[in-house]
């Protein structure tokens, strides 16, 4: 069958990645103009990807942390990720869609006691100590359950439920295709018109019309002793069978893809399981405090395994593994082509049948059918001092090196492309690494703390640096930043204590808080045009910061250093500070500041704490107001908003104590979180 258009398309709506789109159009000739084809985002885009998609007209948001495009050509957006129904409500006034709807405590205290029929799922302590609810129905839509939700409702004596399933000696079990329950609140009565019959949970047969077991189905079911899953079944959920302390066994068929974290806890009878070679993940704290279990088999399909997975097991003795590549003394490795690993249980005794064989950890070589380094494949191996990784390898996991407090160096091949979040964090003796030309991205606090590391060569491919990742590196003394970087993660050079100089390039935009904090021996550093927003403590307790070179220097008050347009941002003035632009400081009367009409946005926290600001005139120019902009300017008795302003960011005039009046021009479409307060 040969693909067309239209089939390639929805084929590469299930496409993972940018480079997959690219790697389709490059590869296959006939399909290329793929991405032109699309009038909606199959994935989270960024400044460069959009460029790729530029004939979106519905915008996908699948993360809350997903870069948000408001250009012409959109005209709708559809939010994937859970929203109150608050947001929701806002949301749907602006033509957008919400697919996952959660009721909230908030949202109950505001529209009241009958759940709407658009939700998705009711939250954490939703209805908890609800004296007035008597009943309540729950819709066929709901798919979640959160803790606590009927928690003394001490009135509640009826609940209509649309899909009523099975009721225990302690749950209320509901819905299809996924299945949850609650726990029966204490003076329940009546469900469904009819007094409640409880009957043995051991009795259950899961209909054939449930495709996944929810968010704590059976939690704390404690006189169930086992049950039939049936294959239907491709989903068991977080907490499932959390506590379920009478459970001895279970049969999890070979439908099944997924099982959640902590999803057999505390299941403390639980003697044996059977993981079918369809799981391809085992979730964090999946057998923790089993502590019957004596056996367990982990099949070669499985390339992650999550934190303390086996954690507490005291009876387990033996485990059987598919694919075992290498036993060290803290580890077990296994599979391909993920190699990924588990500690070593306390009292194991046999794998495979054999009497454990610990081997020295830097005699491992790794096979070259591995093609990645799992999730904490490495992680805390204390006696690691070097490992050669094979060219094969394109990918090294999240927490791939952790503490991994002996290692010294490492050389990573070119044929990797991308390295994973925590990847050597606290790696105490690395002291030289280097990065190829084929990665990206360096994730989250990749780096943090490792002290004797004393420069790092960053290759121009490298388009952004995570959160902290570079944080306490204490011998750091110096780093170039290439020009394609666009993003400096949250305290990325923190507690960078002997880094003296750094150049930013004109390519990033956002200087994020704590940026450069308690870096105390930076002398200089230059802000480029290009900024367009200063987080907070970007150079705090940067104690030898003397000079700043700014490329577009607005003023200089008794507090703070404005600078650069459209958007005027500014910075609290180093307590050392001396030198702007090869001059000696010159501070002056904030409310001498004129903001000149090349300036369209007031930028986040841009007058907060000038504490002298008395009034300001604020420009035509100007159509937004950002978040924080005057919080704390407790001088300001009076400010005039002209009628281009439409928009008042979050905390605006948070804490302005001596403000007494203010206009809002009918041009304003959004005030935002506790503008006033």
């Amino acid at each position: 069958m040969k693909l067309g258009y239209n089939e390639i398309m929805i084929v590469s709506m299930y496409f993972n990645d940018i480079k997959d789109f690219i790697n389709l159009e490059i590869g296959v000739k006939r399909f290329q103009g793929n991405m032109e084809r699309f009038h909606f985002n199959p994935i989270p885009l960024n400044e460069y990807s959009r460029k790729l998609f530029p004939n979106i007209e519905t915008f996908h948001i699948y993360n809350k942390n997903d870069k948000i495009f408001n250009d012409r050509r959109i005209i709708k957006k559809v939010i994937w990720y859970q929203v109150d129904y608050s947001t929701y409500l806002k949301e749907k006034e602006q033509g957008n869609i919400c697919k996952n709807i959660e009721y909230t405590e908030e949202d109950r205290n505001k529209y009241g006691n009958i759940i709407p029929s658009e939700i998705k799922s009711v939250g954490y302590n939703c209805f908890y100590k609800c004296k007035s609810l008597t009943t309540i129905n729950i819709p066929s839509s709901i798919s979640k359950i959160g803790d606590d939700c009927f928690g003394y409702c001490s009135s509640l004596t009826s609940i209509n439920i649309d899909n009523l399933q099975f009721v225990s000696e302690d749950r209320i079990f509901i819905n299809e295709p996924v299945l949850i329950s609650t726990e029966i609140p204490d003076n329940l009565q009546i469900i469904n018109g009819k007094n409640i019959e409880n009957k043995d949970i051991n009795k259950f047969i899961i209909p054939s019309s449930i495709t996944k077991l929810g968010y704590r189905c059976f939690k704390e079911c404690s006189t169930l002793k086992s049950i039939n899953i049936p294959s239907s079944i491709n989903e068991i959920g977080d907490y499932c069978f959390h506590e379920c302390s009478t459970l001895k066994s279970i049969n999890i068929p070979s439908s099944i893809s997924e099982i959640g974290c902590w999803c057999f806890y505390g299941c403390s009878s639980l003697k044996s399981i059977n993981i079918p070679p369809t799981i391809i993940n085992l979730r964090s704290g999946c057998f923790r405090y089993c502590s019957s279990l004596t056996t367990i088999n982990i099949p070669s399909s499985i390339s992650k395994i999550g934190d303390d997975c086996f954690g507490y097991c005291s009876s387990l003795t033996s485990i059987n593994i598919d694919n075992l590549q290498f036993v060290s003394e803290d580890r077990i490795f296994m599979n391909e082509p993920v190699l990924i690993s588990i500690k070593i249980p306390d009292n194991l005794q046999i794998i495979n049948g054999k009497n454990i064989e610990n081997k020295d950890i830097n005699k491992f070589i790794i096979p070259s059918s591995i093609t990645k380094l799992g999730y904490r494949c490495f992680s805390k191996c204390s006696t690691l001092k070097s490992i050669n990784i094979p060219s094969s390898i394109n990918e090294i996991g999240d927490y791939c090196f952790h503490e991994c407090t002996s290692l010294t160096s490492i050389n990573i091949p070119s044929s990797i492309n991308e390295i994973g979040d925590y990847c050597f964090y606290k790696c105490s003796s690395l002291k030289s690494i280097n990065i190829p030309s084929s990665i990206s991205e360096i994730g989250d606090e990749c780096f943090y703390k490792c002290p004797p590391l004393t420069t790092i060569n960053i290759p121009s491919s490298i388009n952004e640096i995570g959160y902290n990742c570079f944080g306490y590196c204490s011998s750091l003394t110096s780093i170039n930043l290439p020009p394609t970087i666009t993003k400096l993660g949250e305290w990325c050079f923190y507690g960078c204590s002997s880094l003296k100089s750094i150049n930013i390039p004109p390519t990033i935009i956002n200087l994020r808080s704590g940026c450069f904090e308690y870096c105390s021996s930076l002398t200089t550093i230059n802000i480029p045009s290009s900024v367009i927003s200063i987080g907070y403590d970007c150079f705090y307790e940067c104690t030898s910061l003397t000079s700043i070179n700014i490329d577009n220097l607005q003023f200089v008050s008794e507090d703070r250093i404005f600078i650069n347009e459209p958007v005027l941002i500014s910075t609290e003035i180093p307590k050392t500070l001396q030198i702007i632009n090869g001059k000696n400081i010159f501070k002056k009367d904030i409310n001498k500041f004129i903001i000149p009409s090349s300036i369209t946005k007031l930028g986040f926290c841009c007058f907060k704490e000038c504490s002298t600001l008395k009034s300001i005139n604020i420009p035509s120019s100007i159509n937004e107001i950002g978040d924080y902009c005057f919080s704390y300017c407790s001088s300001l008795t009076s400010i005039n908003i002209p009628s281009s302003i439409t928009k008042l960011g979050d905390c605006c005039f948070y804490e302005c104590t001596s403000l007494k009046s203010i206009n809002i021009p009918s041009s304003i479409n959004e005030i935002g979180f506790y503008c006033f307060s």
